[in-house]
C-alpha cells in the first residue's frame, strides 16, 4: 500500500508539505513523515510508489547513524511508538517517521560532484567550468574527477535552486560558514563514496542540507538517498552515455517516451512503471544496508 499523505494519521499541526515530505510541529521538535509521492519535472505524479517513503526514511536514518561520529545531525529518534496517541495508525507510519531537532536551515544546497555528469556536465560543455571552478580540457561525460568538487546552490522555495560559486556563497553566508560547509560536505562525500565502492556502487554526486542548533552546524533533511544522490551500479558505468541511475529512472524514461508537454500534470503512471520504480528503491536500499 502506498502512502500519499499522512495528514489524517497525525494529530499535530502540519507546517509544510513538500513534494515527498510532510513536516509537523511537535512543539520542542519536528516530526517528518516521508510519503510515497514521486515527482518529476516539478510535478507530483500519480500514483504514489509503494515502499519509496520507507526506503528514503530508513536510508537517511542508516546514514545519519553511520556518520554520527563524524558529524552531528538533527535526528532525535525514528520510533513511531514513542509518539503515542499522536499517531492514529502507527503500523502504517512505523518506517516513515523521523523526530528531529528544530534547526535554523542554512539556505544553501551543498552539492559535491565526484564525476562530471548531469547539470555539471552541461555547465562544463558550455563554459569549461562548473560553478566557477575551471576544469581540465577534454573531459568526457561521466568521467571521474581527479578530486571531488564542491558546487553549491542557493535554495529557492519557489522555482529551481540557483548554482553559485564559492565566492558568491561566501557573500551570502560569510567566509567562515561557507568554508565549514564545504569541508563537511567533501568529507561526507568521500566517506560515502568509499562505502558505496565496497558494495559495487558509484556515488557520482550528492547534496546535503545543513542547519544551526545552539550555534552549531548540523546535518538536516536527508542524506545519501536516491532522491539526494546519484548512484550508479558499477556494471553500468561507461563514458559518453546517459547512465541508468538507481532511482526513479523508470519514471523519467517513461515520461520521455510519451508526448507529454511538461506544461500540465501528466496522466497516471502505468502499473509496470510504478513496480519498476519500487524495485529500484528497494534494490539500492538492500545493496547499501544488507
Amino acid at each position: 500500500m502506498a502512502l500519499s499523505t499522512a495528514a489524517e494519521l497525525v494529530k499535530v499541526p502540519l507546517l509544510y508539505k513538500g513534494k515527498v515530505r510532510e513536516l509537523y510541529d511537535l512543539g520542542e521538535h519536528y516530526l517528518i513523515v516521508v510519503t510515497d509521492r514521486i515527482s518529476a519535472f516539478d510535478y507530483v505524479l500519480d500514483p504514489a510508489v509503494p515502499e519509496k517513503g520507507n526506503v528514503l526514511n530508513q536510508l537517511s536514518s542508516f546514514w545519519f547513524e553511520l556518520t554520527g561520529s563524524m558529524m552531528d545531525n538533527h535526528v532525535v529518534h525514528t520510533d513511531v511508538n514513542q509518539l503515542g496517541d499522536l499517531i492514529t495508525d502507527p503500523e502504517l507510519l512505523k518506517n516513515r517517521i523521523m523526530v528531529t531537532r528544530k534547526a535554523e536551515r542554512i539556505d544553501i544546497e551543498c552539492v559535491v560532484r565526484g564525476y562530471i555528469t548531469g547539470g555539471g556536465w552541461r555547465q562544463y560543455e558550455t563554459t569549461g567550468e562548473v560553478n566557477g571552478i575551471t576544469l581540465p580540457e577534454g573531459l568526457r561525460k561521466n568521467a571521474k574527477l581527479e578530486v571531488p568538487i564542491f558546487t553549491p546552490a542557493a535554495k529557492n522555495d519557489v522555482g529551481h535552486d540557483e548554482d553559485i560559486s564559492m565566492e558568491r556563497m561566501k557573500e551570502l553566508v560569510g567566509d567562515a560558514l561557507a568554508i565549514e560547509l564545504q569541508k563537511k560536505s567533501l568529507r561526507l562525500y568521500e566517506f560515502a563514496r568509499d562505502y558505496c565502492d565496497q558494495r559495487g556502487i558509484i556515488l557520482a554526486d550528492c547534496k546535503f542540507e545543513f542547519g544551526i542548533v545552539d550555534g552549531k552546524v548540523i546535518l538536516i533533511d536527508e542524506i545519501f538517498t536516491p532522491d539526494a544522490s546519484r548512484f550508479w551500479a558499477k556494471e553500468n558505468y561507461a563514458l559518453d552515455i546517459e547512465i541508468d541511475s538507481m532511482d526513479k529512472e523508470p519514471v523519467r524514461t517513461y515520461l520521455a517516451g510519451t508526448d507529454w508537454d511538461k506544461n500540465s500534470k501528466p496522466d497516471p503512471l502505468p502499473q509496470e512503471v510504478v513496480e519498476a520504480t519500487t524495485a529500484r528503491y528497494v534494490d539500492i536500499y538492500n545493496r547499501l544496508t544488507k
